[in-house]
């Protein structure tokens, strides 16, 4: 029986779907909000919660797997400022707003920013 896959595709391999993610969370982690299409903000909600989980807790392992999911400016900016703020917090980081539809081809938009 086959397995049903929970992750969206987007039409893209696995490596391109990861660095999608990847690039999405550094944005979001530089930034502290960007707008991008509903689907994929979806999706990295559940991403960049896991890595803000990890950041929490300074330790060596949890620098090293997040320098390697990011990148070390990333993580440390994660470690030293953001997760500092969600100590008390056991979830729910980041929050989803919806937006105006695209207008050239009219895919839904949402706005995804640190609570």
């Amino acid at each position: 029986m086959p397995r049903i896959k929970n992750k969206r595709r987007f039409g893209r391999k696995r490596d391109q779907r990861r660095a999608l993610l990847v690039s999405l969370s550094r944005a979001l982690v530089m930034n502290e909000k960007i707008k991008t299409t509903e689907a994929k903000a979806k999706e990295l909600r559940s991403f960049i919660e896991k890595l803000i989980t990890r950041a929490k807790e300074d330790n060596i392992k949890n620098r090293r797997v997040l320098a390697s999911r990011l990148s070390d400016e990333i993580a440390e900016k994660l470690i030293k400022e953001i997760a500092p703020r969600y100590k008390e917090r056991s979830g729910g980081y980041t929050r989803i707003i919806k937006a105006n539809p695209r207008k050239e081809d009219g895919a839904r938009m949402a706005i995804i920013e640190f609570v």
